[in-house]
């Protein structure tokens, strides 16, 4: 049974940080590329950050660009995201995607894998 578990979430200040995990399992997930999204009440589940099954090559959403890294340890079938500068509005339960492929993935329909989901809340 293929199962992806965040970690990681929590309440944070503006102005914080926090390291989210994906942790993989029932598969292996070195040819997969992986992705975050992010839902917040009311909204529709948005990209966040995305990651090539190498590693080699990331690409975020504008809101995040410069603020939050994703990176990812083949080896532990592990996927983060580093999450600095944290404000208000990247308030959300944050949730991470895998999907067979080697190409670039915005769209969480294009994802087969999902995980429940880490709550993560800014305060101002």
């Amino acid at each position: 049974q293929v199962q992806l578990v965040e970690s990681g979430g929590g309440l944070v200040q503006a102005g914080g940080s926090l390291r989210l995990s994906c942790a993989a399992s029932g598969r292996t997930f070195s040819s997969d590329a992986m992705g975050w999204f992010r839902q917040a009440p009311g909204k529709e589940r948005e990209f966040v950050a995305g990651i090539t099954w190498s590693g080699g090559n990331t690409y975020y959403a504008d809101s995040v660009k410069g603020r939050f890294t994703i990176s990812r340890d083949n080896a532990k079938n592990t996927v983060y995201l580093q999450m600095n500068s944290l404000k208000p509005e990247d308030t959300a339960v944050y949730y991470c995607a895998a999907r067979y492929g080697g190409g670039y993935y915005y769209n969480p329909l294009q994802y087969n894998y999902w995980g429940q989901g880490t709550q993560v809340t800014v305060s101002s």
